[in-house]
């Protein structure tokens, strides 16, 4: 059973990583509705995440090959330091400070209080609410080339709210981008470029800590940590599947929001929230 409850949560992160309807939450909702005892695990959660952000590379891994070879050019003075690839670069530098910082200042926290349902139901429901606005007043002219240092810095603290699950790392991202303008593909692909760094540092941190700093059930007692549901064999399982499926809802989500809008996400997240609330006030779920 774990290996099939692990090949379904690796399903539910490729098919929700890319949408903005926080992968993160639905992990933490299905890993309850599976049975499998506790909350799946913020270190499981970050460590399958590195399989849909392989996806990620693999798809934009042309831009991205261009953009890291313009930046080393421009940071040893072979091409001008304004080349938009290198400015690009240092775009994504800047951008992912944030969710650096505030990741490593509130890990206890990430890791504990902010995975209780009540707090994903909320933010699924504030953040639907703030997304719905975002695309309806934007005014979706400016590109990727109009990116701003202050802009990239607002993309930046956009992703660091994903840290609460239910927010959605590209959510926020593109829900900060449409407010200032952006079109939803550039505030997409921003997002997506964005993500790299800070996902799979965060993945990587998250694997050597649970080779090395394994939770107890005592540090569990102690609300320092969530005792890791599945093992490495179910974990490597779920990360491969992530991998597959977020590869083809890549293809998909950047095709659709050429032409159209975020509504029926909008609406997902609401009733999303809305069904969560009573599940939790029934006594279906446990916070």
């Amino acid at each position: 059973m774990d290996y099939i409850n692990a090949i379904i949560l690796g399903l539910v992160q490729g098919l929700t990583e890319f949408l903005p309807i926080s992968s993160s939450a639905h992990i933490r909702i299905v890993g309850e509705l599976l049975g499998t005892g506790a909350d799946p695990g913020a270190r499981f959660t970050a460590i399958i995440q590195l399989g849909t952000e392989a996806a990620v590379l693999l798809y934009f891994w042309r831009d991205i090959v261009r953009i890291v070879k313009a930046w080393f050019l421009a940071l040893f003075g072979r091409i001008p330091r304004n080349d938009p690839d290198a400015r690009m670069g240092w775009l994504v530098i800047i951008g992912s400070i944030p969710i650096v910082v505030l990741g490593l200042l509130f890990q206890n926290a990430i890791e504990t209080t902010l995975r209780s349902l009540w707090i994903v139901a909320a933010t699924m429901i504030i953040f639907g609410i703030l997304l719905g606005v975002a695309d309806a007043v934007g005014a979706k002219t400016r590109r990727l080339k109009d990116l701003t240092w202050g802009h990239g810095i607002i993309f930046g603290f956009a992703q660091a709210l994903a840290l609460i699950p239910g927010v959605s790392r590209s959510g926020g991202t593109i829900t900060a981008g449409l407010f200032m303008g952006y079109q939803r593909k550039a505030a997409a692909r921003y997002s997506f470029l964005l993500a790299l760094p800070a996902v799979f540092g965060s993945g990587f941190y998250q694997l050597y800590k649970s080779i090395k700093e394994p939770c107890t059930q005592a540090l569990a007692a102690a609300n320092t940590c969530t005792v890791e549901v599945f093992g490495t064999g179910p974990t490597i399982v779920a990360t491969i599947v992530a991998f597959i499926v977020g590869l083809l809802v890549i293809v998909f989500f950047m095709s659709y929001i050429s032409r159209r809008s975020f509504l029926p996400f909008v609406i997902y997240r609401l009733a999303l929230g809305v069904l969560l609330i009573i599940l939790l006030l029934t006594g279906v779920l446990a916070a």
